[in-house]
């Protein structure tokens, strides 16, 4: 998938997100767009039109009426030349002016003047975000056909935790990737459900029961599923991670909690994927207060988690539902075993431990099914993750055409 051929105008509006512009910049030249840079006045307070012009290696256009431009219509040149306008970030400010119609400066008026798709990338404080006439004005881009791509979650520059940031770079390119894909795509149609990251199991206030899980990897593969098309749900316990962009995640903390996620989502679902590092106990009992340190021993009471997986495929024998087997030995026996003991059509197990998989970028995998095995070897986790994906979306379609009840 690339972008070989389009021209994409990229408008920049002056918000702090300002200066990621620098990195999509190139990141949608290096995948094959022509590039063309619109900067509003206040965007040039926080990253320079210099910058731009060196990475998209053409001039920055910041001026309404510039008297270089052909017969001084420079817009309505940049307006016809667009195949897609791209504005990121985008500004609550920025985005009041546009539901009005406003043509106050360069970027606003190429708007009005291109009838090119318009995908806007919103970043601001969180407050503003929410806030009840920046919902309505999302809202009247939307109808209005407007692309709405994000926020994302999290820390931002003003010190607040909360929506308003705007999307990463390279979700912002996918975006524009996924905007032109082609539509045989194999798995479109096709709802996947997946679940990533570690559990945590509370034993009082401030302390839990956790592993080493950081996530990578279901995050890879739900981003992998949404490349071949699906529409993917995507369970995820605490992670350190940014929602994919055209992915829906409902963030949990306990087994418990995610199992419940799951049994809502699943009777939705096509393909189940099971990444998560769900805990195999947790504390019977949770204090109400944090446990003081009184005593030079302490036990702790643990009682088995319901085991995720095995309740959902054995319950859903239409799903096509894909185990994680995470072993520090006899990594194919214990494979083999949890195939048939949870009725499931594949397990991607891998070796951890010794610096090995968990927390890491890189990963290998021995997945299997019955009558059959691959190895997939080390390599970058989105790498794998798209490997991956391609064998179960082949396995998919083979099992559906076997059975036509599915």
């Amino acid at each position: 998938m690339t972008l070989q051929g389009k021209q994409i105008l990229l408008g920049i509006s002056g918000g702090i997100a300002a200066y990621k512009a620098a990195e999509l910049t190139r990141l949608l030249t290096k995948a094959g767009a022509t590039v063309r840079v619109c900067m509003t006045p206040a965007a040039g307070e926080f990253i320079t039109p210099l910058t731009l012009q060196a990475l998209s290696g053409h001039p920055v256009n910041t001026t309404l009426l510039d008297p270089v431009a052909e017969a001084g219509m420079g817009h309505i040149e940049l307006a016809r030349w667009a195949d897609h306008i791209l504005i990121a970030p985008t500004t609550a400010d920025l985005i009041a002016r546009l539901v009005a119609g406003m043509a106050d400066d360069l970027l606003t008026t190429l708007c009005l003047a291109s009838a090119a798709p318009l995908s806007i990338a919103p970043a601001m404080n969180q407050q503003m975000w929410k806030h009840a006439a920046t919902q309505e004005n999302i809202a009247t881009l939307t109808k209005r056909g407007v692309c709405i791509l994000g926020p994302d979650q999290g820390a931002q520059a003003c010190g607040d935790i909360g929506p308003g940031r705007m999307l990463e770079p390279a979700a912002l390119l996918q975006a524009m990737l996924d905007f032109y894909q082609p539509v045989d795509l194999p798995l479109s149609g096709c709802k996947v459900l997946i679940t990533a990251g570690p559990t945590r199991e509370p034993i009082d206030p401030v302390r839990f029961i956790t592993n080493r899980s950081s996530g990578k990897m279901g995050y890879a593969v739900a981003e992998a599923a949404r490349d071949l098309g699906a529409e993917v749900s995507l369970v995820s316990g605490p992670v350190n991670l940014a929602a994919p962009a055209k992915v829906q995640r409902t963030s949990v903390e306990t087994a418990q909690q995610m199992l419940e996620a799951c049994q809502l989502a699943v009777s939705n679902a096509d393909i189940f994927i099971a990444t998560a590092a769900v805990a195999d106990y947790t504390p019977a009992v949770v204090a109400d207060q944090k446990i003081k340190k009184s005593t030079d021993e302490l036990s702790l009471a643990l009682t088995k988690t319901t085991d995720i997986l095995a309740t959902l495929s054995l319950a859903n024998p239409q799903l096509f539902s894909v185990g994680f087997a995470a072993e520090t030995n006899d990594v194919l026996t214990y494979a083999r075993s949890k195939l048939e003991r949870k009725g499931l059509k594949m397990v991607a197990a891998n070796l951890v431990g010794d610096g090995k998989a968990f927390d890491q970028d890189n990963n290998a995998l021995e997945v299997v099914w019955q009558g059959g095995s691959t190895s997939l070897p080390d390599m970058d986790k989105k790498q794998l993750a798209q490997a991956l994906m391609k064998l179960i979306s082949a396995h998919y379609q083979t099992w559906k055409q076997q059975d036509g009840t599915h």
